[in-house]
């Protein structure tokens, strides 16, 4: 190591990670409030959907081709797998030759959905959340990652699972369709995409 380096401890690292996971929800609610006050209600929530659509699916083309999708630490104060608790998303075991079962997977402590809700913002909030099922859609399409909780709807985390899409989901993706909301129900709800 030279002798301008520095090393930090994990627990200051995670907290840098949750600076910038603080300055990126405040992005979102600017943008989405922005989009709806010049649009209105139903057409800034659609406009805002339509980007994260855009994002995800950029997610995903960058994961397919290998980046790391995630940080490791400090965006969510716990992980959770097979019921066993992780700060370092890295730590969680799979046995050779198994899959990442995201059935088994819980987060705890988002640092977006902690900003959506201290801003009063838990809708525009659902939209940024449209990111997990669009990013995975985007890496590829025969499958979308859906929330099966959501702490920003109230539950005390956020849970998954992977599910095979269909041909209409697949083609609304595509074509930046806003049916495809209803490829993760419980978002529909949250953000109530179809009220105003």
């Amino acid at each position: 190591m030279s002798a301008n380096m520095k090393m930090v401890s994990m627990d200051e690292a995670a907290e840098q990670v949750r600076v910038t996971a603080v300055r990126l929800a405040l992005m979102h609610i600017a943008f989405a409030r922005t989009l709806v006050e010049e649009l209105g209600e139903k057409k800034g929530k659609e406009t805002a959907l339509k980007a994260i659509m855009e994002y995800g699916r950029l997610v995903g083309e960058r994961n397919k081709a290998g980046a790391q999708d995630m940080p490791h630490y400090g965006l969510h104060r716990t992980y959770a797998y097979r019921d066993k608790a992780f700060t370092d998303g890295r730590d969680m075991p799979l046995a050779e030759g198994e899959t990442f079962d995201y059935s088994n997977f819980k987060v705890h402590g988002c640092a977006l959905s902690e900003v959506f809700l201290e801003y009063d913002e838990p809708e525009l909030g659902c939209l940024y959340c449209y990111v997990d099922a669009a990013k995975s859609m985007g890496a590829d399409p025969s499958h979308k990652l859906m929330h099966t909780a959501c702490e920003l709807l109230g539950d005390d985390c956020c849970s998954f699972d992977l599910k095979p899409t269909t041909q209409k989901e697949q083609k609304d993706f595509k074509a930046k369709n806003l049916k495809w909301k209803d490829a993760d129900p419980i978002l529909v709800e949250g953000s109530k995409i179809d009220k105003g």
